[in-house]
This record gives structure tokens, sequence and C-alpha cells, in this order.
């Protein structure tokens, strides 16, 4: 369906709908979800001219004396609300925000990923992806206190969330957002949503969804989702995981390798995977983007990657290659396993993407497969092994981004710098806040 075709039938449905308010979504640059309302006679103007809005108001878009931007509405994205009510309802469109004078702007995440996209296709790629979101249940938003004492994929009376995921799935269907699973996680009341993979903008738009549907349909339960990457210490962390795969544009996947009888990969795939490893230090920063982040990293708790690695069906790799499915050549595909539910999924698929093709470009070598027994390793041992580590901390993390040309022409000046600058400063404050452990640990023996 072309553009045109999708915008009669938005227009279509608004009036048969009775939809009365349609709601403009975005993200700001750190991944969260903003949004306006307008009204179904200034919809069609939208399409065409754009909505005005103030935006300096958004956090990383524009200083005050350039405020005024532009929000384009997308109408491949327009989806009814079906949490609001059928007369008068509402609808939501993701848009494309640009300045006045009409050109993308710098710091819109979609744009990014886009751009990025563009970079793919003229090499003959399409980038799909799909997704594994974990998450939490507390009772409400200050008190991280489990809700069940269930653990991974367990099928009991007590988990008392299996309702609610079952709202949450029926909701996201209603936003046209397959889901393959969901399940129980491997921690007390830590739930987990497998999305169906699609191509890279259209699967960051419905995890993005995804997210605030999990967020809403809990508070409607009296409960809070929590997407923080290590809430409880010694508890299991949550990941976003993303499997990830290239195709041409006859729609055959270009991962899949015939003649490579352990893994299944072609050299276009390893070519990609070494490229991620390659820049795995450099991408940290966007893939795990908070100090809460490497609490996640450097925690026993479960597989998780401490260093640029990968392994066949291993969870502590950074990639894992999952097991192929005779008969599937569709299905081979990587799984990045080191993202976490914080990081904003436009520029994680727009950063993974530029270090694939990179390393595709340079035909790049994978280093040895990790072993399971070279992943039990501590961190320095695996260093001596001759693997990159992953960055210890925010401040690590951000210190080496800084420093990657790859990094900015992959983000664009406006995102790296503006990231860069609000991450220092939430370090800055982390630095300086005095905690209960300083507090139980140095006070009564000053």
């Amino acid at each position: 369906m072309d553009q045109t075709q999708n915008i009669d039938f938005v227009m279509r449905t608004v009036e048969e709908r009775d939809i009365r308010f349609i709601r403009l979504w975005f993200c700001d640059v750190l991944g969260r979800l903003k949004s306006f309302a307008i009204a179904p006679e200034d919809l069609e103007v939208a399409f065409e001219e754009g909505i005005g809005f103030d935006g300096s108001a958004i956090e990383g878009f524009t200083p005050l004396e350039e405020a005024d931007m532009l929000a384009f509405p997308d109408p491949s994205t327009f989806q009814v609300l079906p949490w609001r009510p059928k007369h008068n309802g509402a609808a939501r469109v993701f848009c494309d925000v640009c300045t006045p004078d009409r050109k993308p702007f710098e710091g819109d995440s979609r744009e990014c990923l886009r751009r990025m996209f563009y970079r793919a296709e003229e090499r003959g790629f399409l980038m799909n992806v799909g997704a594994e979101l974990e998450y939490y249940y507390f009772p409400d938003d200050h008190t991280p206190e489990p809700l069940d004492e269930v653990g991974y994929f367990d099928l009991t009376p007590d988990d008392s969330a299996r309702d609610l995921r079952r709202e949450t799935v029926l909701l996201l269907e209603k936003m046209s957002i397959p889901v393959e699973y969901t399940f129980h996680s491997s921690g007390n009341s830590q739930h987990g949503v497998s999305l169906r993979h699609a191509e890279a903008l259209t699967a960051s738009d419905a995890i993005t969804t995804a997210k605030h549907i999990i967020r809403l349909a809990a508070y409607e339960a009296g409960i809070h989702a929590s997407f923080m990457p290590k809430p409880i210490a010694g508890g299991a962390a949550s990941a976003m995981m993303l499997h990830q795969s290239l195709f041409d544009h006859q729609g055959n996947n270009v991962f899949y390798g015939e003649d490579d009888p352990v893994y299944h990969l072609s050299d276009i795939a390893k070519h990609y995977m070494a490229g991620i490893l390659a820049h795995a230090p450099e991408i940290c920063a966007i893939t795990n983007p908070t100090i809460n982040s490497y609490k996640r990293l450097l925690g026993d708790e479960g597989p998780t990657p401490k260093a640029a690695t990968w392994g066949l069906r291993n969870r502590a790799a950074m990639i894992r290659v999952p097991i192929y499915k005779p008969g599937k050549p569709l299905a081979s595909r990587i799984e990045l396993r080191s993202p976490d539910p914080m990081a904003n999924p436009y520029l994680v698929c727009a950063v993974t993407l530029a270090a694939g093709l990179d390393g595709i470009e340079r035909g790049l070598e994978l280093p040895p497969e990790a072993t399971a027994e070279t992943l039990a390793l501590p961190p320095r041992e695996l260093a001596r092994a001759g693997y990159q580590l992953l960055p210890a901390s925010l401040d690590e993390a951000l210190d080496i981004f800084e420093q990657s040309a790859f990094m900015k022409d992959a983000l664009g000046e406006h995102i790296h710098s503006f990231f860069l600058k609000k991450k220092r400063g939430e370090w800055a404050k982390f630095s300086t806040h005095i905690t209960d452990w300083e507090l139980k640990h140095y006070l009564a023996n000053s």
C-alpha cells in the first residue's frame, strides 16, 4: 500500500470508527515516548504540512531560540487505541519530526534508524528484527518487591500475573503487534514477551508500543511494570534480546549459509557479527544507557554477556547463534543479548546495523567461538584470552563513546552530543549521591 492509499485508509477509518482524538507519537533521544493530540479535522493538513509543536519542551530536541518543529504523521503506523472508548474514540500514529523547512530533524530517533536503513538498502540489504523484552511487576513505582515466587516458565497457581499477561497480549494484537509467546521469566515477578520479526523500523515502533501497553495494562491492574535492568540486588536482570537478520531485495535471508554444516551462517552473517563485536565497547552506551545497566552486566545472576563474545546456543555470549531449524533458511538469525529494555530501540538498531555493515564492508573475521568454559571465566581472564571486555560502568562506556568517530557517524552529531551531555550529567549526580551502602559501611567506623 503506497502513501496515498495509506492516508485514504486512515481518513476513512477515522470517519467510520468515530475517532475524535488522534494522538501523535514520537520518541525523544532517550527513547521516552512523547505525545500530543489533534482533532480529526486537522489530520489531513497534518499529512500534507505537518503539525507545529514546541520542540524546546522535549529534552534533547531544540533550544528555546529554535523551538518550532513539525510532526508529520506516518500513515502506515495508524492504529485505533483499543483501550479507549468506541464512542468518540482515539487513535495513534507515529510521527517523523522535521524542522520548519520540512527537512528531517537530526535529533529524531526514527530518522536516525531510517538513515541507516537506507544505507543498508543501498548495499542490497533489509534488516529484520525480533525482540524479547523482560520486565518486572511491582506493587508500585517505588517498591521493588516481587509479587510472586514463581520461576522460569513455571505453570503454577502462584503465577498471579498470567491473566495480566493475557490481557496485555490481547491489547498488543489489537494494535497489530504479533506476539510469538509470553512467559514468566527466571526472577520472581519477572516476565517476558517475544515479538515476531519485522522490518527494523516497524520492529522498533512495536517495541516502543509494547513497553507502553505493558505499563498501561499494569497500571490498570493497580501495579507497576518496570523495565529497569537490575531492580533487585541478587535477583535476575532484565534484557532486551534482539534477533537480527538481513534479507536481500528478492526476499532471501542472506544470513543463511548452506555450506556451513555447524552454524548454518553465511560469510555475510559472520562478517556482520564480527562488526558488532569489533565495535562492542563503543555501542555499549546506547545498548546499556543507564547507571543501573552495568549492575546487570557485572552481575553473576544468570547468563549475562561481559565481553564481546559469540557462541552457538550459549546465552552467556554477547551474540548467540540460535539452533538452525532444518528446511527453514528464512529463520536463520543471530541474537544480540547485551541490550537492556531501557535502551532506545531505534538507536540500538541503528548502531548495531552500522557496526554490522562495517564488518561486511571490511570483511572482518570472527574471533574464536567462546565455549561455556570460556564464558564462565572472570572478566580479567576473558581479557587475557583475547576478548574485548564490555565497559564496567556508564562512565567508562561514555569515555569510549565520546572518542568514537564511528558512533558520531552512525548517530549524527546532534544525537551523539546530546546523549553524551545528558548521560555525563546523570553520572555526575550519581557520583555525588550518598548511598545507603556507604552509610552502612562507613558511618559507624569513621
